[in-house]
């Protein structure tokens, strides 16, 4: 009997044990679970924000995901973005990315439901609309039926969300409401590039302001290539993506094929617009930095020639270029519609850098910091000798005057004046 009661206590006793050190392990493992779960957490939260320069100025803002879709090996399991866009049905809320959310009937009303049409992009119309506060800005409506449409909504978003710059056209306003998607931007009042190149615009453009409209390009993707953090792929620059503002002003505009510079860079399908697209990309599926450059290229020549890309433009170029090895002599290409209304010596010099931009090797092209600073000092010469000009124009004037003022001193035969005036001159031109 004493036997059997004292390997009881002795069961007993070692149940308790064997309990209380599960009950111990099993705190100490929710506990761990807890304190991993908090670090990632926080982890993420500090991988999430990163510094972007806006415009020269360091500032912090939410890392866009716009590289989720078909061409991009990411896939998000968050649900971020649905809640993002359906969780705000107030009017002009101002939504996680800071940009104000408008509702459908607010833009139906400044648009006159929807029949201010002023343009058709890829994925659907663009309308004039007038706010209630007075304010004129453009409405692009997306196709609802298009799966490509509704991923160009979300990246454009999403990036111009954080992406600022004079150069680039800002995004003031989204809608997602009633199935449908809506992009608010800055309105350009001068319409796109395009169609002061081959649309009814009366007065062509002068070749000084194109090449001010190149810098202003340059200077919006140098900002996408080398200020974004992380940077931006544009992938889609021409003609009808530059919109020109009140003054001239040009602005890249349609991001909607835009991707961040990722470590994958290659893509499912081949994204942009045909006559354009560099030839690498189109061989290997990978987008760099250099087929904007090699895109830019084109709208250099564009520029120059006056001609569409899609219309011969590039066979047109090397023909060209078999004539003036790629430095001089590009007069021959140059748009009739300047009326040799250019500088010669201008003229070679932006062909030629137009040249190196679609180089067939991307290592060969120069990066988008090189080309502003080539297209700065081009203008930077202009004005010299624009000065330059101004001075012998003025000392011209001088010269006169004291010629005047002698002859009012000194009283010559006729004959002897217009010697005296005959000899100024030709010492004045040596």
């Amino acid at each position: 009997m004493n036997a059997k009661s004292s390997g009881l206590i002795i069961g007993l006793s070692a149940g308790v044990v064997i309990g209380v050190l599960l009950a111990f392990l099993a705190l100490f493992c929710i506990r761990y679970q807890r304190k991993r779960s908090q670090i990632g957490n926080s982890s993420s939260r500090r991988a999430a924000t990163i510094p972007i320069r806006a415009n020269g100025v360091d500032a912090c803002a939410i890392l866009s995901d716009s590289t989720i879709g078909p061409e991009s090996p990411v896939k998000s399991g968050r649900i971020g973005m649905s809640v993002w866009l359906d969780g705000f049905k107030k009017s002009n809320t101002v939504s996680v990315s800071g940009i104000p959310e408008y509702s459908y009937r607010d833009l139906q009303k400044a648009t006159c439901n929807f029949t201010t049409v002023i343009g058709q992009g890829a994925f659907g119309p663009v309308y004039k609309a007038q706010m209630s506060t007075g304010e004129t800005v453009a409405v692009k409506v997306l196709a609802t039926d298009s799966k490509q449409g509704e991923r160009e909504f979300h990246t454009e978003v999403k990036l111009l969300g954080r992406l600022h710059h004079r150069n680039l056209v800002n995004l003031i306003g989204y809608c997602a409401e009633k199935g449908q998607h809506m992009l608010v931007y800055v309105y350009m009042s001068k319409g796109s590039l395009a169609s002061h190149l081959y649309g009814d615009v009366k007065e062509s453009l002068s070749w000084d302001l194109r090449v001010y409209i190149a810098l202003d390009v340059a200077r919006g993707l140098e900002y996408l290539h080398d200020g974004a953090v992380p940077p931006v792929i544009h992938r889609d620059i021409k003609s009808s993506n530059i919109l020109l503002d009140q003054t001239m002003r040009a602005r890249v505009a349609d991001f909607g094929l835009s991707r961040e510079e990722m470590v994958d860079k290659n893509a499912a399908n081949i994204r942009g617009t045909f006559g354009y697209l560099d030839p690498e990309y189109i061989s290997t599926k990978a987008f760099t930095k250099k087929s904007d450059v090699y895109s830019f290229g084109v709208l250099l020549f564009e520029l120059i020639a006056g001609r569409n890309p899609q219309q011969g433009l590039m066979e047109y170029v090397e023909l060209a270029a078999m004539n003036t090895d790629g430095k001089v002599g590009w007069e021959e290409i140059v748009d009739s519609r300047l009326e040799g209304k250019f500088d010669l010596q201008e003229l070679n010099d932006v062909a030629a850098l137009a040249y190196k931009c679609i180089n067939r090797v991307p290592r060969r092209r120069p990066s988008m910091r090189d080309i502003v600073q080539v297209l700065s000092r081009i203008l930077k010469l202009r004005h010299s000798r624009k000065h330059h000009r101004k001075s012998l124009s003025a000392a011209t004037d001088e010269t006169a005057i004291d010629i005047d003022q002698q002859e009012s001193k000194t009283p010559t035969s006729n004959h002897r004046r217009e010697e005296s005036v005959d000899s100024t001159a030709d010492t004045f031109d040596v």
